[in-house]
């Protein structure tokens, strides 16, 4: 399947998905605040770092390694069994970590006991949760668009469905449970697709691990658990340091940016991992690497390009309409993070490329180094230019990352 058959299933997903974000960014707008946005945004950062510890680390390697076998159905399965039992042991294990620990974590977390809950709920759910986003990798790389596009959709459905009723119902609460299990309910869809699928058993799943493929998997997973320690844990600093320096709603106005650039960049960021990934994977000749390179600035680089200008052109409209009027101090983001966006993406065309060779000293350099320089930018840069500053950062950042990205991958590649 090409690109463009690609991203136009997957444009599908998005769209929907895209829809049921700005519903949800609107209901937690009404019923949390900005304040509420700060509080989301922490556990959110939380999930993705316990999420990833907790098993789906090995996803990238599910998708580039099926991708790869795409010939042999019995390596496919022996990175499945292998994959599947790795998931199921550290699920089981941050389960009862996370319920130990719930007390520390929601003090941690959210500066207060009286979350404690959403943690327990969050611990019950963990093992559906990684086992959605593992069958959801194998659909990938075997180039399921359809089924990965109708469990992306389900899963959309349940978020829109879930977040509604619970935020609605119990505020920010709810809306905290909410994140906690919705992925876990869609669980039941992806599981459903797979089970009906010629190439599924569960026997397929669960078994031995292998220590050969557990080598192969083992750059995958220092890379993944390098990204889910430096990218939240950054989030969450410059997320504590907004608070500090200008108070929990500014916070929570930069959360609603981050939240409003991830939903118009979906289209985009979905197509680089549905089909780059994969397709990158399987590629071995240095020539038609470059030549799907090229295609992904040709084709995705002038849509973000464009989505940008048009999301800048209607920014106030933007505001109100899928937040409130109480969310308008963050126009004075627009501009530079915009920028930063498209640079983010051409930058991150060459990532993938570096994720789908798995050059991983490479990636765990670049991941740390740019972490870091991402928090002290945004505090050099509020100095000078206030709030706005956060965005400034976050431009400068992505595009020292695209020269780096474009002077390093090709080179290593060789």
């Amino acid at each position: 399947m090409n690109l463009l058959k690609t991203s136009v299933l997957n444009g599908i997903a998005v769209l929907i998905k895209t829809v049921t974000m700005f519903v949800i960014n609107k209901i937690l707008a009404v019923y949390v605040g900005p304040t509420g946005y700060a509080a989301i945004g922490q556990f959110q950062n939380f999930v993705q770092m316990a999420t990833t510890f907790a098993g789906s680390a090995i996803n990238t390697a599910v998708i580039k390694y099926t991708a790869e076998y795409h010939k042999d159905e019995s390596k496919q399965r022996e990175i499945w069994k292998t994959a599947g039992s790795i998931v199921f042991l550290f699920s089981l294990i941050f389960t009862f970590l996370i319920l130990i620990f719930q007390k520390q974590l929601s003090f941690y977390i959210f500066q207060s006991f009286k979350y404690q809950l959403v943690f327990v709920w969050f611990a019950v759910f963990l093992l559906f949760f990684n086992f959605n986003t593992l069958f959801l990798a194998i659909l990938n790389g075997k180039k399921e668009i359809v089924k990965f596009v109708v469990a992306n959709i389900a899963g959309s459905l349940f978020s829109l469905t879930i977040t509604s009723v619970l935020a609605i119902k119990y505020r920010l609460y709810g809306a905290l449970i909410a994140l906690s299990i919705y992925q876990s309910i869609a669980f039941f869809v992806t599981l459903l697709l797979c089970y009906k699928a010629d190439w599924f058993k569960f026997s397929y799943l669960f078994g031995k691990i292998d220590l050969g493929i557990t080598k192969k998997f083992a750059s995958f997973l220092l890379m993944a658990l390098v990204s889910a320690i430096c990218v939240p844990l950054s989030q969450m600093l410059i997320r504590a340091y907004l608070t500090q320096e200008f108070g929990l709603a500014y916070a929570g106005y930069w959360e609603a940016m981050i939240r409003l650039s991830a939903a118009y960049l979906m289209l985009v960021t979905t197509t680089l991992g549905v089909y780059y990934l994969p397709r990158l994977s399987e590629l071995n000749n240095i020539d038609e690497i470059k030549k799907e390179v090229y295609l992904g600035y040709k084709f995705i680089l002038p849509i973000t390009i464009l989505g940008g200008i048009v999301v800048f052109m209607l920014r106030d409209w933007i505001i109100t309409f899928l937040f409130s009027s109480s969310f308008l101090p963050m126009q004075d983001l627009f501009f530079w993070q915009l920028i930063g966006d498209t640079l983010k993406i051409g930058s991150w065309i060459l990532a993938y490329l570096m994720l789908s060779k798995a050059m991983t000293k490479l990636f765990i350099i670049t991941e740390i180094i740019f972490a870091l320089s991402l928090i002290a930018l945004t505090y050099i840069c509020t100095k000078f230019f206030g709030f706005e500053g956060v965005s400034i950062a976050y431009l400068i950042n992505y595009g020292v990352y695209w020269i780096i990205m474009g002077l390093f991958v090709f080179k290593q590649l060789k």
